[in-house]
């Protein structure tokens, strides 16, 4: 996994730090607790990346993995009608991702991205590395610079 072609891509876009951790799974941690769990870590550490359909476009949201996302909130801060939940070819086709291993950057193009405001109160967050049996660690700060993200309340 270590050489896969999404795992590259993510690796190439992160500091050095956060390469130089990352964590790689026999099997696939496709859920937050189970992220937390093979990491012995509090779930609210893992940064869900969720790509949804925004009127066609893709929206990125980080937001922690003790959260769910209030779609009728986040799309009405944003001026839209709906929020949608993107179907896995859409997620593919934006991010060369699957489900489960969406990484927080190493896509084709950027992807407009909001951040969770609640992984601020860690010292250091877990996101995936582009392939389900991979996490990376990185702080808020690091991880809104990176993606270019906006700071947000989505839950």
């Amino acid at each position: 996994m270590e050489n896969h072609p999404n795992v590259l891509a993510v690796k190439a876009a992160l500091p050095p730090a956060s390469t130089s951790r990352m964590t790689f799974f026999g099997e696939g941690v496709h859920t937050a607790a189970a992220a937390a769990a093979a990491l012995g870590i509090e779930v609210g550490q893992i940064a869900n990346s969720l790509i949804f359909n925004a009127a066609g476009e893709p929206l990125l949201i980080l937001t922690s993995g003790a959260h769910r996302v209030d779609t009728k909130k986040v799309a009405a801060e944003l001026g839209l009608e709906k929020l949608g939940r993107a179907t896995p070819d859409f997620v593919r086709t934006h991010t060369s991702q699957a489900i489960g291993g969406v990484a927080p950057l190493g896509h084709p193009k950027p992807i407009r991205t909001l951040v969770d405001t609640a992984l601020a109160s860690y010292e250091e967050i877990w996101a995936a590395g582009g392939v389900p049996q991979a996490v990376f660690p990185i702080t808020y700060a690091e991880l809104l610079r990176i993606t270019a993200g906006t700071a947000t309340v989505v839950a």
